[in-house]
């Protein structure tokens, strides 16, 4: 039976707010996207403009704890009074905060800037998935959540370019700012239908109590992770480990029961989300170094797998789009078996077994894999998910994303420099694809509640 949106009206005004809602997420989704793939092509200008290099990994530290502490902030006030409320500040932060990063004199302001940039893009997905549900009939949903998976296929291709361009021709500043004007443009786009959706008020049930401060703990976790993972040594080794101690029951309280242990339904859903991302990511982590260390290819050769692999996610997530028809986790088994097999491909480029023409096809399946099922998980969230949770279920969607990344890429940074060679991508990529494996056989469970 076909759920329709909060927002039900079909009026011509209904439906023309409804374009310039999907003009205005879509926009927002893809400013967010640019700024994340050109600031590591711009930093080491900014740092070293700034006199911070002692400080290069700290813009990506400071953004990555925010964000993990807007999203779940941004799903709490979500499900207590609505997603409108987040929807008129948050975007207005991550302007706030290009503007300062792009006008910094220093890095503790840079890094303010970061701060509330990563708050705000944190809060914002979420609400905007809350806002997807409100607003559009669940069988446009797919449609709507695949062109925000191929919002990012343009700042993929071009964003780190542009980034470098701007850096050493212009000044690394526009990097921020000539992004803050489109902020605007899409927030402005969301007023009509955000001044149209009434607050709510509903009680916080005693078990989501102390998630403000479960977020601040996961947020210092998962800095920590991931600060690991960059600076891979003895001494960053047994930081890692402090901060999976403190990520974990963080992580414990700020997902919902049962999903660390796979329960059938919405738990494995979510799961799923942490699986997909720490297979793809943890791969594409170390497959540019590789083929440029390994294979010889020049930066701009070694990016290329990656643009193909983007294009790729992005038709196979609009195809989807195109096939509300389909089951979701049909297609998320799909996924997950696409990517599988493309870590099993790319495994042979680590020590130059197979020929360097591999990284194309391997990242090419492992993009379309990513389309089918980032995409499915999305959707079947919003299915799956009550009026009064979907914020804390898309925020812990999210929080599912970061921790998978992390702790892959943490992974990888390990056994390189355990093995002391790019030999180590073999067992990394079979043990990613045996990842994407157990996805494929736990997605079934969530076809019970669907």
């Amino acid at each position: 039976m076909t759920v329709v949106g909060e927002i039900g009206e079909t009026s011509d005004a209904v439906a023309a707010q409804r374009r310039w809602v999907t003009f205005g997420l879509i926009l927002l989704v893809t400013l967010a996207a640019f700024e994340d793939m050109g600031v590591g092509t711009a930093l080491p200008t900014i740092v070293t403009d700034l006199h911070g290099q002692q400080l290069y990994s700290w813009p990506f530290t400071a953004l990555l704890g925010a964000q993990v502490v807007g999203t779940v902030i941004g799903g709490r006030v979500s499900d207590r009074i609505g997603p409108a409320a987040v929807l008129w500040v948050a975007p207005l932060m991550f302007l706030l905060g290009l503007v300062i990063a792009g006008t910094a004199g220093g890095m503790p302001a840079l890094l303010a800037g970061r701060v509330l940039q990563g708050f705000g893009g944190g809060s914002q997905i979420v609400a905007i998935y809350v806002l997807i549900a409100v607003v559009f009939p669940e069988r446009d949903r797919p449609a709507v959540i695949g062109s925000m998976s191929a919002a990012w296929v343009v700042p993929s291709l071009v964003g780190p370019a542009v980034a470098g361009l701007l850096a050493q021709y212009l000044s690394w500043r526009w990097v921020f700012l000539g992004l803050a004007p489109f902020v605007l443009l899409g927030w402005l786009a969301l007023v009509p239908m955000v001044r149209r959706m009434p607050a709510h008020h509903r009680p916080a049930g005693p078990s989501r109590r102390g998630m403000a401060a479960a977020a601040v703990v996961g947020a210092l976790g998962m800095s920590a992770v991931t600060w690991a993972a960059e600076h891979p040594s003895g001494l960053t080794l047994v930081l890692g480990g402090a901060g999976l101690a403190l990520l974990v029951p963080a992580l414990w309280r700020l997902l919902p029961r049962g999903t660390m242990l796979a329960r059938p339904g919405l738990p494995v859903v979510i799961l799923s989300r942490g699986l997909l991302a720490g297979a793809f990511f943890g791969a594409e982590a170390y497959l540019p170094l590789t083929l440029t260390q390994v294979h010889g290819f020049t930066p701009a050769l070694a990016g290329l797998p990656l643009t193909v692999g983007s294009v790729g996610w992005s038709v196979a997530a609009w195809w989807q789009g195109r096939h509300p028809e389909l089951s979701r986790p049909v297609l998320i088994r799909i996924g997950f078996l696409l990517i599988a097999a493309a870590m099993v491909v790319v495994a042979f480029l680590g020590p130059a077994l197979g020929p360097s023409w591999l990284a194309l096809p391997g990242w090419t399946l492992a993009g379309v894999g990513m389309g089918f099922g980032i995409s499915g998980v999305a959707v079947l969230l919003l299915e799956l998910s009550g009026k009064d949770d979907r914020g804390f279920n898309s925020a812990a969607l999210q929080l599912s994303d970061m921790f998978g990344q992390s702790v892959s890429i943490g992974f990888g940074g390990v056994l390189i420099a355990a093995l002391g060679s790019f030999v180590a991508v073999i067992p990394l990529d079979l043990a990613l694809s045996g990842l994407a494996v157990l996805g494929a056989l736990l997605i079934s469970r969530a076809a019970r509640d669907s």
